[in-house]
């Protein structure tokens, strides 16, 4: 697992390890896989593509592992892209909605969250049909990242005939969004779409508010709403779209597992870590139906099944039981959020 454990992105990373690390550490308390422990290795990349290639090319050549699991970021995925078709190592739930991942191209990937093309549709979908905006910008992290959301919002507003009312950009991990807001401000836009991570979201808007720049906003799920809300300072309406329901309103029994199974950790619960914990179910799930030695084939055989065999997991992914249609869900900032 590559991810950012340093960095103005870590807190993803460290809460996707954690929820995993849950679901193993309980699996191997109760002889793990098969009598096999499962060693979840665990690099820190900062969310930099070029460490990214590093993590990769020594879990590839040194740690003999059985697959990438759970990596976090779209220029990171697509950077070791190469390495990925190269070796067919199965490459399991990664934290990021990108085409390439999703439209079927590379057989050693399993996705379970839905794809960066729903959750823009969704958030198209409600800033005009329900919210009544037409004067729609884009505030764009400029990497990968970006260029794949970018292109899904554009698809999804060309649905209603209406074009971005401008475009700004800003570097990844940094919080200089200075430019963007000028330039944002000045397009009159009544809604932006944002695209980045938590941190330099959270500034654009605080100091949006503070030069009387209020504008609606929507964000993808990668940007952590836990993370993004607790650090807005101003009455904001902000929507983001969700991969997965808040374990803390949830009545899925996989939901109610995870909450039992997070107790003695004494953390509070979120979809992020939430998210983490069912890609280590999935991953569990399917190793033990293959006979060892675990194999990729069989592994990415079985994640294929995982849908049809346990529906109390599919409900929580796919909108009805058989359907390939990932299913979105929604939070909103509220001005006290935990």
């Amino acid at each position: 697992m590559s991810t950012a454990l340093s960095g103005p992105a870590k807190e993803i990373g460290e809460q996707l390890a954690f929820g995993s690390n849950i679901y193993f550490d309980k699996i191997n308390a109760d002889s793990g896989i098969n009598g096999q422990n499962i060693k979840l290795i665990i690099a820190d990349d900062g969310y930099e593509p070029k460490n990214t290639v590093v993590n990769t090319r020594q879990f590839l050549f040194s740690d003999n592992i059985h697959a990438i699991f759970g990596s976090m970021g779209t220029p990171t995925a697509h950077a070791i892209k190469p390495l990925l078709d190269r070796h067919r190592t199965p490459f399991l739930m990664p934290f990021t909605g990108a085409d390439f991942l999703h439209n079927n191209s590379m057989p050693n990937v399993f996705n379970l969250r839905a794809s960066y093309q729903d959750e823009a549709s969704e958030q198209v979908d409600y800033l005009v049909k329900e919210r009544q905006h037409e004067k729609i910008a884009l505030m764009i992290q400029a990497d990968e990242f970006g260029y794949v959301v970018e292109s899904n919002l554009i698809l999804a507003l060309e649905k209603y005939e209406i074009k971005p009312i401008e475009v700004a950009r800003f570097k990844r991990n940094s919080e200089d969004i200075a430019k963007a807001l000028t330039q944002l401000k000045q397009s009159k836009a009544t809604a932006i779409c944002m695209v980045g991570t938590y941190k330099p979201l959270a500034e654009f808007i605080n100091t949006g508010y503070q030069q009387g720049f209020t504008p609606d906003y929507t964000a993808v799920s990668f940007a952590s709403s836990h993370e993004l809300y607790k650090r807005i300072k101003h009455p904001s309406n902000i929507m983001v779209t969700e991969v997965v329901p808040d374990p803390n309103r949830c009545d899925n029994a996989w939901c109610v597992q995870f909450n039992e199974d997070i107790k003695p950790y004494q953390r509070k619960a979120n979809r992020i870590i939430f998210e983490g914990y069912l890609n280590a179910v999935a991953l569990v799930n399917a190793a033990q139906k293959c006979s060892p030695p675990l194999n990729n084939q069989c592994l990415i055989s079985k994640l294929n099944a995982l849908f049809d065999e346990d529906t109390d997991f599919a409900k929580l992914f796919s909108e009805q039981t058989g359907n390939s249609d990932k299913k979105i869900y929604r939070s909103y900032f509220k001005s006290n959020q935990d």
